[in-house]
């Protein structure tokens, strides 16, 4: 086994988990098939891949930082429900 039972129960103490003795033996043969695959990755060659972060390759998605004019306050104050001259009205919370 990868994993033993006491680590287990440490990382679900860790956790805050309460694990009867039948999850706690679940769990430790759930964690023992996954981390018997991770195993298996570690055998694979890789010298020749090249290291990523992505999948695929990633370029910047944001659309060009372009100055534009604003919208006055009175055409923004149009968007809102409630307003006054000079701010838009919400309900008081208190």
């Amino acid at each position: 086994m990868k994993i033993s039972k006491k680590e287990v129960e440490h990382v679900a103490n860790l956790a805050r988990l309460n694990l009867s003795a039948e999850e706690l033996e679940t769990m430790t043969g759930q964690l023992d098939t996954i981390l018997s695959y991770v195993d298996k990755l570690g055998e694979l060659d890789t010298t020749d891949v090249k290291a990523t972060t992505h999948v695929f390759s990633v370029s910047n998605a944001f659309r060009e930082d372009l100055v534009k004019e604003s919208l006055s306050q009175e055409d923004a104050l149009k968007n809102g429900p409630e307003h006054n001259s000079e701010f838009f009205q919400v309900p008081k919370i208190i």
